[in-house]
């Protein structure tokens, strides 16, 4: 990743220092990052946070994803862009099953809609990702489940008890991102919003959700 980085900055003639951090998510503070005085810091998330563990888990101390949340609150970054995966598959095997399965009709519905049955890559999504996903969360137990997804208001009470304050959507890129959606993508396509969260869905059901932090007491020019 690092030299694909170094590449694309080269061919764009901008500045990068590139820098890899090997270590736990929660162990990661401000002091591994170098960040300088004057430098703005970006905490960028796509769909990880629901494989840290959480207090069905760890429940002698602070599970590692409020740890990691607090940990972006303590860094103050200029902004937290976090994107999750919609959907609680709980504790037990039965309320894990019904998400699953719902979740996973939907996504399949639309695989059926947007590509082709014999496309190679629509086979890598359906066997190596999203089989993955639903048989780690339906047949796995405890430390062995990664798979632990929660839903954009849950992660909403999580962030704000971390210490973060949530950014108000942008109008002008909501608006963008509606017409491109409408013009371009299938008509089952949904794009909502709710409490501040861009939503994306299939056919009325929720999929993924985006929102903007910062820490509480922070400004922020976003």
């Amino acid at each position: 990743m690092g030299h694909r980085l170094s590449n694309c900055a080269h061919q764009l003639c901008v500045p990068l220092k590139f820098g890899a951090v090997v270590a736990q998510w929660h162990t990661i503070s401000i002091d591994d990052l170098n960040v300088e005085p004057d430098e703005v810091l970006v905490v960028n998330d796509l769909f990880n946070f629901r494989t840290l563990m959480d207090e069905s888990v760890v429940t002698d101390r602070s599970s590692p994803r409020d740890v990691v949340l607090s940990n972006i609150a303590k860094m103050k970054p200029d902004v937290f862009v976090q994107g999750i995966i919609n959907g609680s598959y709980g504790t037990f095997f039965l309320s894990r099953f019904r998400e699953a399965l719902f979740y996973h009709s939907a996504m399949f519905d639309m695989l059926d809609a947007t590509m082709p049955r014999e496309s190679r890559l629509r086979l890598v999504l359906e066997r190596d990702i999203f089989g993955w996903v639903a048989l780690n969360a339906i047949a796995c137990e405890g430390e062995d489940r990664l798979e632990r997804g929660e839903t954009y208001k849950q992660w909403q009470i999580r962030n704000r008890r971390a210490g973060l304050r949530q950014l108000p959507l942008n109008r002008e890129s909501v608006n963008m991102v509606r017409n491109i959606v409408k013009n371009q993508y299938h008509k089952d396509f949904v794009i909502e919003e709710d409490q501040q969260w861009l939503l994306q869905g299939w056919k009325g059901r929720i999929l993924l959700a985006h929102s903007m932090w910062v820490a509480d007491g922070a400004s922020s020019g976003w």
